[in-house]
């Protein structure tokens, strides 16, 4: 069939569109290439010929900012200062003992760190700088720029190290960085090119090692021209790295450095969590005696560490989340509200103290030789008798005493970014089967209701316990605050399945322990009125006390060594009424939780209340003036100002 005219002359107007179209598409294609190849091929080209001429262009990394840590008002714990350093390219320098000579002889040189430097650089690519030396002066920089010709692949540069400003007051919490090793690389497990630079910082201990990949941030790189010699001609390229990020804590500088203080004064070894009862914030975390995290930065010396290391009161320990001790009498609660749970006995309901009791053919005695008489839960409290507690742990039994320990946060670890955070120890019948090889007897049982034998706590979990029977809530501890600005929120903190008439007993209890007239802590009150302390005082035996030392009068602990004296503990929380936060001290080996831990809880507990030293008028009137000189005595930090803008440094 032929076809119209007309449809001829449409057919070829399409083909003449789609040709055009076509055509427009093939001439942008070249178009674009061509533009592309004048690009490459002459504005580029001396890039390209650089590139291409003799591998002159080497590519290093920029490690980034790390991320500034913070208290909780913004008072820098945690910065960067700028670092001159002299590094060396091993595939620049010929002879590395050579060059390394030459070196010398214009920056001082630590020969230890030397050594270190040229076995880094042998095992090293030999295209990765290795830093040589580190803080140099700028007197030293200047002499290596000058001399640059005759030091190839040596060169001066200017980095970031990080610095505590705070020395020893946070060292435990903030922890602290060192130069990264092949342990960090195998224990990362990282893939990060950063980790290759030779004596890069990582975090080695507390928050900078449990938030090492928040804080690191992300490497940057340089595109550098050098010479045939290795000299570097010019900086041809830069794409900064992303900072790591910022980390606000919940702790406080200025209650911080007053624990250590407080805890310093008086005793060799000791520790003190101060928490806030409504959030879980741990304000303070304190552990004494502490070290200087700077001298870490840059590589610790031999003889620094081993006197850290042998010392008996282990400075490098965070004693307040590490530390595991028997809680003794502070435990009682624990098995008080379990008794008044399971229904064994009521608040009222007496028990007669004697001294001691026996079971299984062996006698448990009571801490007051001759007895407590006729004693009710809350006196067991106040006076802290041994023997009530003997007779009700046997009623109830160890499996339901560790699940209301466990109810009440002991015997778990609390998920906290800081080093060796402690599990603690609450018993069953099936751990010792399975630990010990044996069964469980009511000994056990006994001793566990008094916080002795295998129960094991640490300063932080009692916090937390103390805490949740305060407030009648799962409270759990939260260190971070916030990321970048970014708020953590604290963890929902449910009430507690325990009956509140059960709690408010205990409660009363706790305060007659700092304010009744046979109250363990009586010494330890707080006369203000607004700020009345509730607690209950803990002294846990390190050693057996044998029949006949027992006979003839148990030997006082001041007349022990230091390391066979009882554990001091204190736990506390104020105001009563209205609790607002709880402070837990463990003075090790310290001797009597009365005498001991208990006076140095007060002080803190005043402190946070205060925000500051706390008044004369807080203390009974008989012990203003020895407050007085205390407080004189007190190596306190003048107050700290918030870092102003809170950028990276």
């Amino acid at each position: 069939m032929r076809r119209s005219p007309g449809d001829t002359a449409r057919s070829v107007r399409t083909i003449s569109r789609r040709a055009l179209m076509l055509g427009g598409v093939q001439l942008l294609l070249v178009g674009g290439l061509a533009a592309r190849m004048r690009f490459l091929q002459v504005d580029e080209a001396d890039k390209y010929r650089l590139l291409a001429d003799e591998n002159r262009i080497n590519i290093r990394l920029l490690p980034p900012a790390r991320g500034l840590i913070y208290d909780r008002h913004g008072v820098l714990l945690a910065g960067n200062e700028q670092n001159y350093r002299i590094v060396i390219v091993r595939e620049d320098v010929g002879d590395i003992e050579t060059a390394v000579a030459r070196l010398a002889t214009l920056v001082r040189l630590d020969p230890e760190k030397t050594e270190q430097a040229i076995r880094e650089m042998k095992r090293r690519s030999p295209f990765v700088p290795v830093t040589i030396a580190e803080r140099a002066s700028w007197e030293e920089v200047a002499r290596v720029a000058v001399n640059a010709p005759v030091l190839p692949g040596i060169g001066p540069e200017v980095g970031l190290s990080r610095v505590y400003p705070l020395g020893e007051d946070f060292a435990h919490v903030v922890g602290y960085v060192g130069p990264v090793s092949d342990y960090d690389l195998e224990r990362l497990d990282d893939k990060d090119p950063l980790l290759q630079i030779p004596r890069f910082q990582v975090g080695k201990y507390g928050i900078e090692r449990r938030l090492e990949r928040v804080l690191r941030g992300s490497a940057g790189t340089r595109q550098i021209e050098v010479n045939a010699v290795g000299r570097v001609m010019r900086e041809l390229d830069r794409k900064e790295g992303i900072p790591g990020k910022n980390v606000q804590l919940s702790v406080e500088q200025a209650l911080q450095n007053f624990v250590q203080a407080r805890l310093a004064l008086d005793q060799e070894s000791a520790s003190a969590v101060v928490m806030d009862v409504e959030n879980g914030d741990l304000l303070a975390v304190g552990s004494t005696p502490s070290f200087d995290p700077n001298k870490f930065v840059h590589g610790i010396s031999s003889k620094d560490y081993n006197a850290l290391l042998e010392n008996p009161y282990r400075p490098l320990a965070n004693k307040a989340v590490q530390g595991a001790y028997p809680p003794g009498s502070t435990f009682k609660m624990v098995v008080a509200l379990t008794a008044l749970t399971e229904g064994v006995i009521e608040p009222e309901e007496q028990i007669t103290c004697t001294g001691y009791i026996e079971a299984s053919g062996r006698r448990f005695h009571c801490w007051r030789r001759g007895g407590h008489g006729r004693v009710d839960l809350v006196k067991s409290l106040r006076e802290s008798c041994d023997v009530y507690y003997y007779d009700i742990a046997q009623r109830v039994g160890i499996e339901k005493i560790s699940a209301m320990a466990r109810k009440l946060g002991l015997g778990m670890k609390h998920d906290l970014p800081l080093s060796g955070v402690a599990h603690g120890l609450m018993p069953t019948k099936a751990w010792k089967r399975e630990r010990r090889g044996a069964e469980w007897l009511i000994g056990d049982t006994i001793n566990a209701g008094i916080g002795q034998g295998y129960v094991l706590t640490s300063p932080l979990q009692l916090a937390v316990m103390t805490a949740r029977i305060a407030s009648g809530r799962a409270v759990t501890p939260r260190l971070v605050r916030s990321l970048d600005g970014i708020e953590v929120p604290p963890r929902e903190a449910p009430p507690l399945d325990i009956d509140p008439e059960h709690l408010a007993i205990v409660r009363r209890g706790m305060y007659e322990v700092v304010y009744g007239q046979r109250g363990t802590a009586r010494q330890s009150r707080i006369a203000d009125e607004n700020s009345l302390l509730a607690g209950k005082t803990g002294t846990s035996q390190v050693r057996n006390i044998t029949a006949a030392e027992r006979a003839e009068g148990v030997i006082r602990n001041e007349d022990l060594p230091w390391e066979r004296r009882d554990h001091a503990l204190f736990v506390s929380y104020a105001p009563y009424e209205v609790p607002k936060y709880t402070v837990t001290v463990v003075a090790e080996h310290g001797g009597g939780g009365s005498t001991a831990a208990a006076p140095i809880a007060r002080d803190i507990m005043l402190f946070a209340l205060h925000g500051k030293l706390p008044p004369l008028s807080a203390y009974p009137s008989s012990q203003r003036r020895q407050m007085r000189e205390l407080f004189s005595r007190l190596d306190l930090r003048a107050p700290v100002a918030p870092s102003q803008g809170r950028g990276r440094a």
